[in-house]
């Protein structure tokens, strides 16, 4: 995703800047919304966020708070915060996946290990690239994107670059969305999709696009799928060729979060059940999760975000106390004190939204006035 390391060894050379963008609303308006019968469903409601009302002193560190559970972001070198940074992105949540229309000032930006280890989000990035230039590097290796081109890469793994000023369409998909395919899917990794399947995926995402103001709760499920479909065509038509020491660890990965998905609510989950059950020992599993902080950090997190999921489910009605349980906790004070230390509100607080029939409220907690933050809006994935 193109969005920053000061490091001296930069993957790319800074270039000149595009002329100063115009201070407007900056994703693209969608299609004029047709009329619909009385009895239709409402069209789905875009999140958004903006630097553009600001004072320009405040508006990187708005951006900088607003990307923080993703990617740590700086300013290039020689630009200062005073400068002003205008930057906005509107969200659109299709059911398991989200929808960012994004024009952003160019930065730098960097997730490493540490951040990895202390964030749920591993999706799948798709992004196609309206204008403007991208860098990025993955395991040593600069993917350049321009304008026009579309772009894949996982959030699973380190990463790092530096964007010009940019207009995008981002696409997060759900790890498990794909789970099927991510073998294929990590070779894929930090990839620009070419050939067929990926003129294809451009043309639905421009035309889905210019719809999302349109779109009703029931045309989602064909849609998401869709995506998915094209998004793992795409990327078996890009990938490159990798070793086989490499393909062997991507499908065992897959087995073993496919093992964890399945058996999520088991009491039965442990390091050495896994261990008997991929036929792998202990130091191979804890090396597969060692970027996720040790497999047992992996799920306790899936059962917590799982658990927030249930909670935010108005037709879930079982006691949060049976919720804790199937997350694994046996005593509910120890679910309540390892819920809010993740999203920073606790279990009773997610229910009570839902009862007042509010929105979810946000898993990761808000930073001062600038609004709910990009991990608010990939937490409600999935």
């Amino acid at each position: 995703m193109a969005t920053g390391s000061e490091s001296d060894d930069d993957p790319a050379a800074e270039q000149e800047r595009p002329a100063h963008m115009e201070r407007r609303r900056w994703p693209r308006e969608p299609a004029m919304r047709k009329e619909r019968p009385p009895h239709a469903s409402p069209a789905l409601e875009p999140l958004r966020f903006s630097t553009q009302d600001l004072p320009p002193a405040e508006q990187f560190q708005a951006w900088r708070a607003h990307m923080a559970p993703l990617v740590d972001v700086h300013l290039p070198e020689g630009k200062s915060p005073e400068d002003g940074f205008l930057a906005e992105q509107t969200g659109w949540h299709l059911g398991d996946i989200l929808i960012v229309q994004q024009r952003a000032h160019a930065h730098r930006y960097i997730r490493d290990q540490a951040m990895l280890r202390s964030s749920p989000i591993d999706h799948w990035n798709v992004g196609l690239q309206r204008s403007g230039q991208a860098w990025t590097e993955v395991n040593r290796r600069v993917t350049e994107t321009g304008a026009g081109e579309i772009f894949f890469m996982s959030l699973g793994s380190p990463y790092r670059g530096r964007t010009t000023d940019t207009e995008a369409l981002l696409v997060f998909l759900p790890y498990e969305m794909l789970a099927r395919d991510a073998s294929l899917l990590q070779s894929a990794g930090n990839t620009v999709l070419s050939g067929s399947h990926a003129e294809l995926l451009t043309g639905y995402l421009t035309g889905l696009e210019t719809n999302l103001g349109n779109l009703t709760i029931e045309e989602v499920p064909r849609i998401i799928q869709t995506i998915g479909d094209m998004v793992v065509a795409g990327a078996a038509s890009s990938t490159r060729t990798d070793t086989g020491q490499n393909q062997a660890n991507m499908g065992l990965m897959e087995r073993a979060h496919r093992y964890i998905h399945v058996n999520l609510h088991s009491e039965n989950l442990t390091p050495d059940v896994m261990c008997r059950a991929l036929g792998i020992s202990r130091t191979r599993l804890y090396q597969l999760f060692e970027a996720s902080g040790g497999v047992l950090n992996y799920i306790r997190k899936r059962r917590l975000l799982q658990a927030y999921a249930d909670l935010s489910n108005s037709a879930d009605h079982r006691p949060i106390s049976e919720i804790a349980e199937a997350a694994g906790f046996e005593v509910a004070a120890n679910f309540t004190r390892a819920f809010i230390h993740e999203f920073g509100l606790s279990p009773r607080e997610i229910r009570r939204t839902m009862a007042t029939q509010q929105r979810p409220a946000p898993a990761i907690r808000s930073t001062r006035h600038y609004g709910k933050t990009i991990g608010d809006w990939l937490a409600l994935t999935g």
